[in-house]
């Protein structure tokens, strides 16, 4: 199908590069690590994983020398090309976290609870200006059946305890103005939009106040053990040490066993120039919520500070062998079709331009899960896979890894999400071809009035998936 002219036209100028990261206020890079060191926490990872484990462990114990690799810059990854949805949900949504543990979701909803209380609390004790607003969220249908699962779904949010209201068509466009949308629901309390990349230079600023030390341009090329410690290596350096957290997610971490249970998968964004006042009054959004579709493929979208409109989502692509490079970052194809859908979304605001389009890669895992693990007897711990909403999950992330490596067990330590591993990616080129399977069956569903097919159910049967 060919892309109408105006969508092209929208997409004519926009620099390939992700929105966040390139505003003014990014910290200097941090010296690459050089020669011997010792510390008592080396952090394997500057994103948000990283970020959270350094200042949770330091103000656990202000004595602590902690350290930190990043094999690029602080949040190069995920952690500054995300849309910025905090969500409170520790599980993917309700809704997955029922079909794997059914019993311990009321601990899951109070725990993700108390994480983005925990979340907003640290920004404020810490002065960190990451336009964090607890906005809440709005699912749109844009389809009947869309409409019938929300409707169906609402009982399980009023047992979580969530604040929701279900909308029909004028309802939701009171909120937001789409001639696409046929109903919706709001959640208000349990979810916050922030700025990522402030989030990320903010927390390192903290970690640096409370004494972590930072290396950029610091890629670990081996762990190994010596006697009781254990030495992580760089290209010009080392560091001696008694703990280590991996926090590499999407990237190819220095353990290989992780590569078992995650696979990274490109998201594509949008973001467009200033709305005018006249553009903003045509949409409504007074609201300032985050939005996303109902569907299995689902668009995200949110208003920045300066009322851009970040758009993204819908079609997750994996690259053979768990490939991760720059050349993924720009899909021509896939940024067109998100162009058309967002004017289609919008028809209002056409001849209004992009500015920036990207992609960065998310960890997933079968069960669309954040996973942990060990090495060296318990002296290693990682933490991995959020599967999009890292952005609050992290947090949770780095205090189970804590936990963990310290040798604490807690009620988070003794969570069956945390105990048990989600199934593991078959290797290529299964994988590979398990994922392509997966990806049309799920464009099917969605073609299909949501039903889903054999291999979906076959799937859902076994509890693993694919999504981003």
């Amino acid at each position: 199908m060919t892309t109408p002219s105006w969508a092209l036209e929208a997409l004519s100028n926009a620099r390939p590069a992700a929105f966040w990261p390139h505003q003014p206020g990014a910290p200097e890079e941090g010296t690459p690590l050089r020669g011997r060191s010792t510390a008592d926490l080396v952090v394997v990872g500057g994103g948000f994983t990283g970020l959270w484990t350094a200042i949770q462990a330091l103000e656990d114990d202000p004595q602590l020398s902690v350290l930190v690799l990043e094999a690029e810059v602080c949040g190069f990854g995920a952690s500054t090309r995300n849309g910025g949805f905090c969500d409170s949900s520790l599980t993917h949504g309700l809704f997955n976290g029922l079909s794997h543990w059914p019993d311990e979701m009321p601990t899951l909803n109070r725990l993700g609870r108390e994480n983005l209380d925990g979340i907003e609390a640290t920004l404020q004790r810490h002065d960190i200006d990451a336009d964090f607003h607890r906005r809440g969220e709005i699912s749109v249908a844009t389809e009947q059946w869309q409409v019938d699962e929300l409707t169906e779904g609402a009982t399980e949010f009023a047992r979580a305890g969530d604040d929701f209201e279900l909308l029909d068509s004028a309802g939701v466009r009171a909120l937001v103005d789409s001639p696409t949308y046929m109903g919706g629901l709001v959640i208000r309390r349990d979810s916050a939009l922030v700025d990522p990349a402030k989030l990320v230079w903010g927390l390192r600023s903290a970690a640096e106040d409370l004494g972590a030390t930072f290396h950029d341009r610091s890629k670990v090329t081996g762990i190994s053990a010596e006697g009781n410690s254990l030495v992580v290596s760089t290209a010009n350096g080392s560091v001696t040490t008694d703990r280590v957290v991996v926090a590499t997610n999407a990237y190819n971490p220095p353990v290989r066993r992780i590569r078992r249970h995650v696979i990274p998968v490109y998201d594509h964004v949008l973001m467009t120039e200033p709305l005018s006042a006249d553009q903003m009054a045509s949409i409504g959004w007074s609201g300032r919520e985050g939005v996303g579709d109902a569907s299995n493929q689902f668009h995200y979208y949110r208003l920045s500070a300066d009322d851009r409109i970040l758009w993204g989502g819908y079609d997750a692509s994996y690259h053979f062998n768990n490939g991760v490079d720059p050349k993924f970052e720009n899909s021509d194809t896939i940024h067109k079709m998100l162009s058309e859908h967002f004017f289609t979304t919008f028809p209002q605001l056409e001849g209004l331009r992009f500015t920036h389009r990207w992609a960065g890669p998310i960890a997933t895992t079968s069960r669309f899960t954040a996973t942990w693990g060990t090495s060296f007897k318990g002296r290693l711990a990682w933490a991995v896979g959020y599967t999009g909403l890292g952005v609050g999950a992290s947090r949770f992330g780095a205090r189970v890894a804590l936990d963990i490596v310290q040798g604490r067990s807690t009620e988070r330590t003794q969570l069956a999400m945390v105990r048990k591993k989600p199934f593991p990616f078959p290797p290529e080129p299964l994988r590979w071809g398990a994922v392509a399977v997966t990806r049309k069956a799920i464009q099917n569903a969605d073609a299909n009035q949501g039903r889903r097919g054999p291999w979906l159910k076959l799937l859902d049967r076994f509890g693993i998936g694919f999504d981003s």
